[in-house]
């Protein structure tokens, strides 16, 4: 199998954890404190590697991190304003379609030429990550045309950070990385003040917020890697497997039963997995 794509599902794999451990912790703590402090702890681990293993980064790969944060902070953003709305049914499965449907097609017009068996994997993954985020939302929508808006744009910045990734140069080293967590916690800590929401950390939200940090800097440093030895839309399908994991960990942790729908979903990623593998 191609390390690319076993980079991406790394990377799916550790988004999953992170949003799992957000999870737990926005129960406990505002979920703006949690994704303050993983974005800052993203940070910090990605300045200190940076710093120990020096790349060689352009303005322009920090000019694609600074976008990647801007993706990063609006997907979350919008993604968290739909749950706290209760719009969960449908702000999940479109956002996380949305953020492997944008990296498919820049990969074309980037110039991408996936194998048909590969185009099949992805194609059949789409309807897979629905069901998955779908099957996974504690509630349903009460406000079909706001939840639209809100998957969409949390979908957009998702996508966004995945293309992003995908164009920073593979001589860049990780400091374009810490760039992009410290925009995005920038990006946080303004919109959160602009809605009067409660950003400033606690004690408590430290632990919680800081492992999901790591797990998703983890998870984009697996992603850009990923992006140098696969296709863009490849690595942004794999990646947006996600809820998957997130699924899988609720359902063995704190014994969320996981839907008949969501069996579904995930049995048709494992195959659209496979076609991608071996296309």
């Amino acid at each position: 199998m191609n390390i690319g794509i076993l980079l991406a599902l790394a990377s799916a794999v550790a988004y999953g954890a992170s949003d799992f451990v957000g999870g737990v912790g926005s129960r406990r703590f505002s979920s703006w404190q949690i994704v303050l402090v993983g974005q800052s702890a993203g940070a910090v681990v990605m300045l200190v590697a940076g710093l120990a293993l020096p790349g060689s980064p352009t303005l322009l790969d920090f000019a694609w991190a600074t976008l990647a944060g801007v993706g990063s902070a609006t997907g979350g953003i919008f993604l968290f304003r739909g749950f706290a709305r209760g719009r969960m049914g449908l702000v999940a499965p479109i956002s996380a379609v949305g953020a492997a449907v944008l990296p498919v097609l820049a990969g074309v017009a980037f110039g991408d030429r996936p194998g048909w068996l590969a185009w099949i994997g992805m194609l059949v993954a789409l309807p897979g990550i629905w069901l998955v985020a779908r099957g996974s939302a504690a509630h349903r929508a009460t406000d079909a045309p706001g939840a639209l808006v809100d998957g969409a744009l949390a979908g957009a910045g998702f996508g966004v950070l995945f293309i992003a990734l995908g164009q920073i140069s593979d001589g860049a080293g990780l400091l374009p990385l810490a760039a992009n967590q410290l925009v995005g916690a920038t990006l946080t800590i303004a919109t959160a003040a602009a809605l009067r929401q409660a950003w400033r950390p606690t004690a408590g939200v430290l632990g919680w917020g800081s492992a999901s940090g790591v797990l998703g800097a983890s998870g984009t440093l697996a992603f850009m890697i990923a992006t140098g030895s696969t296709s863009l839309g490849i690595a942004g399908v794999l990646a947006s497997l996600y809820p998957a994991v997130t699924v899988l960990l609720a359902a063995a942790f704190l014994g969320e039963r996981v839907a008949m729908g969501q069996r579904a979903g995930i049995g048709i990623c494992t195959i659209a997995v496979a076609a991608m593998a071996l296309g």
